[in-house]
């Protein structure tokens, strides 16, 4: 975590979106959460669908593209 912290940090790499970490969950004031080129996702599986995801992806972007509200949009203050 510190090497990927000092990459970003660096230019060498330009973000990382991240799922897994050395201690789980994320403790809150671990520097990933603060750093805005850094995604942290949601630490929760289950199956998914290709007809159902890819109807869902479609609608976002037609929100995206139309100004409207996005669904499920995470909040970072909040964590989730």
């Amino acid at each position: 975590e510190a090497d990927l912290l000092a990459a970003i940090r660096s230019g060498q790499i330009a973000g990382a979106t991240l799922d897994v970490f050395t201690t789980e969950p994320l403790p809150a004031d671990h520097p990933f959460w603060s750093d805005p080129r850094i995604v942290i996702s949601p630490h929760v599986a289950s199956p998914t669908l290709a007809r159902s995801a890819a109807a869902r992806v479609i609608e976002g972007i037609r929100r995206a593209e139309a100004g409207e509200a996005l669904q499920h949009v995470v909040d970072r203050r909040r964590g989730y």
